[in-house]
C-alpha cells in the first residue's frame, strides 16, 4: 500500500515536550505502529470537546505528520484547527502520570478535566 503525500508543519506550530517524546517512544517500542494519532472529537461531557490518543497503523489522506526524534504524530485536518499551537507534555506527579495538553485555544475546561471549550 502506498502512502499519500505528507503535509508537514514546523514544530513551532505543534510540539511535544522531551518527556512526551520519551513516553510515546517507549510506548511504540517493539510494536507495529507508524506513530501516535492525536485528535479532537465532540464530547458528551459538560464542555464541547475531548482529546483522543490512538496508535496509527496507516496514514489517512488528510493527516498532518509531525516528526519528533523517532515519534511520528498524526493529526487529521479537522482536529488540527483545535490543536494548532498546542504543546503536549507527559507529567509524573507522585504516583500519577499522564498526558497533558497545553492548548492556547482552550477557553474553558470542565470541572472533571475530561472535556474543554475552544476559542478558534
Amino acid at each position: 500500500m502506498t502512502s499519500s503525500t505528507v503535509n508537514s508543519y514546523t514544530p513551532s506550530e505543534f510540539t511535544l515536550s522531551q518527556s512526551a517524546v520519551e513516553h510515546f517512544s517507549a510506548s511504540l517500542l517493539d510494536k507495529d505502529y507508524q506513530g501516535i494519532r492525536l485528535s479532537v472529537s465532540e464530547s458528551s461531557g459538560c464542555s464541547g470537546y475531548t482529546y483522543e490518543i490512538d496508535y496509527v497503523t496507516e496514514q489517512a489522506s488528510d493527516d498532518f505528520v509531525f516528526k519528533f526524534e523517532n515519534v511520528n504524530v498524526y493529526i487529521d485536518e479537522g482536529s488540527f484547527k483545535f490543536l494548532k499551537g498546542t504543546k503536549v507534555d507527559f507529567l509524573v506527579e507522585g504516583v500519577n502520570e499522564g498526558i497533558k495538553f497545553l492548548n492556547p485555544n482552550v477557553k474553558a475546561i470542565c470541572g472533571c478535566g475530561e472535556s474543554f471549550e475552544v476559542d478558534i
